[in-house]
């Protein structure tokens, strides 16, 4: 059974919409912490349009499994990383203008930058994973950057409109999971998972950790967060 990792981005993304001071997804990771998540995650933007650098030191306060920082790789982000000292940061493409994440990124192109990158952070004692869409190249040049992990990107699967489609992804988050695992990385997968779709993705033998925000964060404002997340690690622990 993998692993649950939960986002508290949208916490902040509610709390911001009117600049005030709740809710807290700093109170949010603890919930989560205590409903049996075994990690938090949250994404540090440039513009910081949701999570902001108060949340995210007094979250490496307070978590007490695993904090995740997902960040750009810039200069800006490196530097806060190595500052803060997250259990693992996740590099992802990002753009001003886009709503959510949109896809992997690109690695191939960029294994010498990126080589370097990874480097300065692993001297800082903190693993890294890629977040990467589940395409062979992009993997293999993960490990040769010196990635610790890869989060295969499941959105294209998750929003697929056809059973047809739905498989064809599917497929290709297995095989991808298999190459990395056979380059001796390990293996999370994220975006775009919810109480429908995540089934599949929770079986594949490879995938050690599953990383989950929007779904939980929706049905928490329903039926609270604490049954959210317990609902959840139900969920992907059943055959």
């Amino acid at each position: 059974m993998p692993r649950l990792s939960v986002n508290v981005d949208h916490i902040a993304t509610l709390r911001q919409a009117r600049r005030g001071m709740e809710p807290d997804p700093v109170a949010a990771a603890v919930l989560a912490d205590l409903a049996g998540a075994e990690g938090i995650i949250v994404h540090l933007r440039e513009d910081r349009r949701h999570i902001q650098d108060r949340d995210l030191r007094l979250l490496r306060q307070t978590v007490q499994t695993k904090l995740n920082l997902e960040m750009a790789a810039t200069d800006e982000m490196q530097r806060i990383a190595l500052e803060v000292k997250p259990e693992i940061t996740t590099l992802v493409p990002e753009k001003r203008e886009e709503l959510t994440t949109e896809g992997g990124l690109e690695v191939a192109s960029r294994i010498a930058f990126l080589t370097d990158y990874i480097g300065r952070l692993k001297q800082g004692h903190i693993s890294v994973s890629l977040f990467v869409d589940p395409d062979d190249q992009q993997i293999a040049a993960s490990k040769k950057a010196g990635a610790d992990w890869v989060e295969v990107h499941t959105g294209t699967y998750a929003n697929a409109r056809t059973d047809r489609d739905r498989a064809r992804e599917f497929d290709k988050i297995v095989e991808a999971a298999k190459l990395a695992a056979s380059l001796g990385l390990r293996v999370g997968a994220g975006h775009g998972l919810n109480y429908v779709n995540v089934k599949p993705i929770a079986r594949i033998p490879e995938v050690e950790e599953l990383n989950i925000g929007h779904s939980i964060i929706s049905r928490a404002s329903l039926v609270g967060l604490e049954r959210a997340v317990r609902e959840m690690i139900a969920l992907i622990g059943t055959k």
